[in-house]
């Protein structure tokens, strides 16, 4: 697991993510997806797959896994770990406060 260390960020409110897709935030340097789950969890990740560059917010999720829309590569969502042998993808702590998607503790 690849738990990223990252300062407390607003990303915006929650409902700009419809359950059960993802939108990809620019946060300094890093490009960070968060998914909201259809039993209105979240999950944030890198955003970019590590294998060739792919949009992961754009990927197919279920509650544990995002797809990478170029190669079908997937990573769980919690741990950031890949099901189909890459390489692992960050994972961000992600909350809602007041109605608001917070990044990081």
């Amino acid at each position: 697991m690849t738990i990223a260390p990252i300062a407390k960020t607003i990303l915006g409110p929650i409902d700009e993510i419809p359950f059960g897709e993802g939108r990809t935030y620019a946060v300094g340097p890093d490009m960070i997806a968060v998914f909201r789950l259809r039993d209105g969890s979240l999950r944030a990740v890198s955003a970019v797959c590590p294998h060739k560059g792919g949009p992961l917010a754009d990927g197919q999720i279920d509650n544990k896994v995002v797809v990478c829309p170029l190669h079908l590569y997937a990573w769980d969502l919690s741990t950031g770990c890949s099901q189909s042998g890459q390489p692992p993808i960050s994972v961000y702590p992600v909350r809602v406060d007041d109605g608001h998607i917070i990044l990081g503790d």
